[in-house]
């Protein structure tokens, strides 16, 4: 016979306790678990995985896809007219996308989007040389800086926000 919380009486094998309040042991024999209403349990995590997809969030999704093709572009045309200050612009402009994408999700995703529609627009879209000649990337140091800079500056601002929220204390896991 049971309790109501799925420990037993003291001879009932839930490690011979003495008070037989329904208390179990922690190495009981494991057979209940408290939650036998047939839901399924959700797993505990961040603001990454319980985020809800709304009509709003996927507006703002498609926001920063094309704000993304946007800051390529800008990008690519800045880099190059000015040397080592449109390159400095043109980064920063990079870095206040992915991190404005972020503080506007709440994310990583928001950091993804944009940096995904960056990556294609810059590296198969804008980086081919056409038969007549034409082209926007130099072979010059800018563009290769402007080409990794951009792309460190995603993976910065997506780590960043994964990160663990100041001032949370570290349990062991599992109790």
């Amino acid at each position: 016979m049971s309790t109501a919380k799925g420990g037993g009486t003291a001879g009932e094998g839930n490690g011979g306790a003495a008070s037989g309040k329904g208390k179990r042991s922690r190495a009981g024999s494991g057979g209940g678990s408290g939650a036998r209403s047939g839901a399924p349990v959700a797993p505990v995590a961040g603001p990454a995985l319980t985020a809800p997809l709304t009509a709003g969030r996927v507006a703002i999704y498609v926001l920063l896809l094309v704000a993304g093709v946007l800051v390529a572009g800008a990008g690519t045309l800045v880099q190059a007219a000015w040397f080592p200050g449109g390159l400095v612009l043109a980064l920063c402009g990079v870095g206040g996308l992915f991190y404005g994408g972020a503080r506007a999700t709440g994310t990583s995703a928001g950091v993804l989007v944009p940096g995904a529609a960056w990556l294609v627009t810059v590296f198969l879209l804008l980086s081919n040389v056409r038969p007549e000649g034409d082209f926007l990337f130099g072979a010059g140091l800018g563009s290769y800086i402007f080409l990794l800079g951009g792309i460190v500056v995603a993976v910065i601002c997506a780590t960043a926000t994964q990160l663990r929220p100041v001032g949370v204390r570290h349990g062991r896991v599992g109790g």
